[in-house]
């Protein structure tokens, strides 16, 4: 394994975990890039696989900079169900804090093929919402739909079928429980990847001054009959 910077450097080689019977790159950079942007640490402070097989995914803060995590799968596996399940309540992350459990590809062709389930308030204490489902863009008709996580939920489930003309998403802890998206916005596969990432909205450091960790129990997936 290459040595990592604590400070968020990026290394001479990238940083790969095994996770739920994958292979995943952990992000990492040498100033900020998006999304935020942020600083991102491929560091064991930041990403590690417990004895368990659970992902920890943790903002952490160093001598006054926060660093954030982000894991790639390095399979691209197309339509079908992507499901995780979180070991973490996600309801009452600060308002600043983002969860993204999504797919991306960075080249930028329908909207980077990007799918999100996301538990954030985007800045917003004061948003009764802690959560979405989106189909990117996420200012198209009717791309994105909020959603109310229940408190304290632990063990939960959250998904997304990608299909043909429709992505249908759905969660075991969230008010609308499920949600189909079936606009013009559905994107062909192609080369993207699913992801995980931990992030500060706009960069900005969490609004109590504390660590943050989420952890994932596992991921799924389950192409299309």
């Amino acid at each position: 394994m290459p040595v990592v910077s604590a400070w968020g450097a990026r290394p001479s080689a990238p940083r790969t975990i095994e996770f739920s019977g994958y292979t995943w790159t952990v992000k990492a950079s040498a100033g900020k890039v998006g999304p935020g942007p942020n600083h991102f640490s491929s560091s064991s402070r930041n990403v590690w696989v417990d004895a368990e097989g659970r992902l920890h995914l943790r903002i952490t803060s160093s001598r006054g900079r926060w660093y954030c995590a982000e894991v790639v799968n390095t399979q691209s596996l197309g339509r079908g169900t992507y499901t995780w399940t979180l070991d973490s309540p996600v309801d009452a992350l600060d308002r600043n804090v983002v969860l993204g459990l999504f797919t991306w590809n960075d080249d930028p062709a329908y909207n980077h093929r990007e799918i999100d389930w996301e538990a954030a308030r985007w800045g917003n204490a004061a948003d009764h919402t802690n959560g979405q489902y989106v189909v990117q863009p996420w200012d198209g008709d009717g791309n994105l739909q909020r959603i109310l996580l229940a408190p304290g939920a632990s063990p939960s489930t959250q998904s997304f079928t990608w299909g043909v003309g429709s992505v249908s998403f759905a969660s075991s802890s969230a008010s609308p429980a499920s949600w189909t998206y079936a606009g013009p916005d559905v994107p062909p596969p192609g080369g993207e990847n699913a992801r995980m990432n931990l992030w500060l909205f706009r960069g900005a450091a969490p609004s109590d001054g504390r660590e943050v960790e989420v952890v994932i129990r596992s991921f799924q997936f389950r192409p299309l009959p």
